[in-house]
């Protein structure tokens, strides 16, 4: 079975790509999910249990005979990251691992040292944290906080790493590869001059990523709080959305009740009408930062493509 809405991406940069990276010692996979996701994947995500391993191998082998320079891990339990993400479609699954790598290599402002150590700043502003709480579907929910980033200190590039970094952290769980996740993003306080920094450039690439470079399911958007310039943050981000999920975004404005349907009072904060007490980024963060030795495998050097792959992303 094979896709077609996935855009195959290739990286500007010059260089020569390094070889597969195939170890040895790979791990044997062993499935950590609970029989009820068990049973969710195979519903949602096409995935059989019986064939898990067949698959993994399939997509292996297509890298190895499509994409032999490729430079990616081979791992039965990094493979299935993107065979989850795309329902076990061999074709689209392949598609994003190459998008994946190409993302990170055609923009270095962030994807050079990809360490939680080197966000500690974004992350002790408070702009990027994962609620404790999961919500009734079991997902984890992202909360972005633009009114925590002050352009002077940073540039916006290091805001999109801390995101990166974090969804890089929870799609390490089987669980968040079945289930997905939620984004909450409060834009209370945001003014126009900061919101500037969010061009169609940096747009196009951000949606890009979490649409077809990335393996992770976003199944909702909740936006709150957004003033009346966020209709023309929207406006640049709209086009570049896939219809589906233009239709998981959802707009509260002040209104809680509003956002109480989607996610409930008792998962949240109380700065979002919650029971949840209040907002601590400080759990999240020490977990983050605690996991410095799980990123040494995104540590790339500004790598390119060989020159029979098409540009079609950026």
């Amino acid at each position: 079975m094979s896709g077609n809405d996935d855009s195959i991406v290739t990286s500007p940069s010059e260089g020569s790509l390094s070889a597969i990276e195939v170890l040895a010692d790979q791990p044997s996979y062993v499935c950590m999910l609970s029989a009820e996701l068990v049973a969710k994947a195979r519903e949602e995500l096409q995935e059989k249990p019986e064939w898990r391993l067949r698959d993994v191998q399939a997509l292996r082998d297509m890298v190895c005979k499509d994409f032999p320079n490729l430079g990616t891990c081979l791992d039965d339990a990094f493979l299935l990251r993107f065979l989850r993400a795309r329902k076990f479609d061999y074709d689209r699954a392949l598609q994003l691992l190459v998008n994946y790598h190409c993302c990170r290599r055609s923009w270095p402002e962030v994807f050079t040292n990809l360490r939680p150590s080197a966000i500690k700043p974004v992350l002790e502003s408070g702009f990027v944290t994962v609620l404790p709480h999961l919500d009734p579907e079991g997902r984890h929910v992202v909360c972005i906080r633009p009114d925590r980033w002050t352009p002077s200190n940073y540039p916006i590039t290091e805001n999109i790493r801390a995101i990166y970094l974090t969804l890089e952290k929870l799609i390490q769980s089987e669980e968040t590869q079945v289930n997905g996740i939620v984004i909450l993003a409060d834009y209370k306080g945001v003014s126009l001059s900061k919101a500037s920094h969010f061009g169609p450039f940096i747009a196009k690439k951000v949606i890009g990523i979490l649409q077809d470079g990335f393996p992770i399911r976003i199944k909702a958007v909740n936006i709150i709080n957004e003033p009346r310039i966020f209709k023309g943050i929207f406006a640049i981000i709209k086009p570049f959305l896939k219809e589906k999920i233009a239709k998981r975004f959802f707009l509260h404005g002040s209104d809680l009740s509003s956002l109480h349907h989607n996610l409930p009072p008792r998962i949240l904060s109380e700065e979002y009408g919650g029971t949840a007490g209040k907002l601590d980024i400080s759990a999240w963060n020490e977990l983050l930062l605690a996991s410095e030795d799980d990123f040494l495998c995104l540590q790339e050097s500004n790598l390119s493509w060989p020159p029979f792959m098409p540009l079609t992303l950026w």
